[in-house]
């Protein structure tokens, strides 16, 4: 690493300074008790971000564990609402509300059981897609017109396996090999949709 790339890494871990912008939320129940399931890939996707940017999210605000960080001169909060995921839009709200943020400039990354494990799909808008906290998050907001990267964690062993019980198991190893890149991928098209690049995003990472 050089030394240009050390003051960079350090400079980007200091709070933004800049007007909070952009809202990049991550959906995940909190507690040890879900850490590492299907249902918090969206926590582990805003993590992997808060990482490459030299921070944590830990600071308590809007319902959310929450980090400021700076991508393309833009101010951007991370967050991870604290609600459960049935009740997301609580926190979103919250924040937007605040922050004056349009929906158009919140970033909301989730889980999909109807995508393989590690695959990505983009989108500018759309319907919850039966996914329980994009629901509560279209109904506080009284709108869809947000972007949002799903991320696959694998559709049920059999149809007859409880819904619940599948999306809060946790990953198997060779599973695991394939949601890493996906967290690390998902977190770069995070940065090209915060920097207005959404369409691009979706031409990088859609494919497959």
């Amino acid at each position: 690493m050089s030394i240009f790339d050390i003051f960079k890494k350090l400079e980007s871990s200091r709070p933004s300074s800049a007007p909070i912008e952009f809202i990049i939320a991550g959906l995940g129940n909190p507690g040890t008790k879900y850490e590492d399931t299907r249902h918090n890939c969206g926590f582990m996707a805003v993590e992997t971000l808060a990482e490459q940017h030299g921070t944590q999210i830990k600071r308590l605000r809007f319902k959310s564990l929450t980090a400021e960080v700076k991508i393309g001169g833009k101010g951007c909060l991370l967050m991870k609402p604290t609600t459960f995921m049935n009740n997301s839009g609580d926190a979103i709200e919250e924040a937007a509300g605040f922050y004056k943020i349009s929906p158009e400039n919140i970033l909301i990354i989730y889980d999909d059981i109807n995508l393989d494990v590690g695959r990505l799909r983009i989108r500018a808008k759309g319907s919850d897609g039966g996914h329980n906290g994009m629901k509560s998050i279209i109904l506080r907001l009284n709108t869809d017109a947000f972007p949002r990267i799903r991320i696959g964690v694998g559709k049920k062993p059999h149809p007859d396996y409880d819904l619940a019980d599948w999306v809060l198991s946790r990953f198997t190893k060779e599973e695991g090999t394939l949601l890493e890149p996906a967290l690390i991928n998902a977190a770069k098209a995070a940065e090209m949709i915060a920097g207005g690049k959404t369409d691009d995003a979706m031409n990088v990472y859609n494919r497959g």
